[in-house]
């Protein structure tokens, strides 16, 4: 008799304990999920970027540089459904990101346009890294847009610079002056005393 009264309350213990353990799972995913749409609804009111030309030079160079018009066209284009579609586009826009070091215009292949686009690359993937985590870090995410659009701004702003530079009209020998500095038109060393007679 004792043993049945043992194995009855033995039995009514785990069925309590599995209740519990029901609801402490349930108040949990309950948890999960409000916090998941908190942070969907953070990016998704933030995720915003200023693609827009500011310039001549900006507008100009979306026609003779695809790999740009392709990443601001992305950057333009808001997922809209779910996090995961944040998560699909952030992953894209990192690939189309590293392509911009491919085919830069001539006139704009210099060093203070490709570090800039560097800046770019590495904010656009910290983007990728971060909205891809577990737990996604919303205001870190939210504060990488604003970077992002910083650094768009900041490459438009410098290829417009490029461009003023360009139509300020050289004065007479300046232009042989800077090919006296060319530091890659010097003579090679070795090559100087071969010329020279000895003595």
């Amino acid at each position: 008799m004792k043993n049945s009264f043992y194995c009855l309350l033995f039995a009514a213990l785990i069925l309590f304990s599995c209740k519990e353990d029901k609801q402490v799972r349930q108040n949990e995913n309950l948890k999960d999920t409000q916090k998941k749409t908190v942070v969907f609804n953070t990016i998704n009111s933030k995720w915003n970027f200023n693609t827009q030309p500011i310039n001549p030079a900006a507008q100009g160079v979306l026609t003779i540089w695809s790999e740009w018009r392709i990443l601001m066209g992305e950057l333009a284009q808001k997922p809209k459904s779910t996090i995961g579609a944040f998560q699909q586009k952030a992953k894209i826009l990192s690939k189309k990101a590293i392509d911009l070091n491919n085919n830069i215009p001539i006139a704009y292949n210099k060093p203070e346009v490709k570090s800039r686009i560097s800046v770019l690359i590495t904010k656009i993937n910290a983007l990728d890294l971060f909205i891809n985590l577990q737990n996604i870090p919303a205001n870190k995410v939210v504060g990488l847009i604003q970077e992002i659009n910083i650094q768009i701004r900041s490459i438009q702003t410098q290829l417009g610079e490029i461009v003023r530079k360009n139509t300020i009209p050289r004065e007479e020998g300046e232009t042989d002056m800077i090919k006296m500095l060319d530091t890659t038109r010097a003579i090679p060393s070795n090559q100087n005393t071969k010329n020279f007679p000895k003595n």
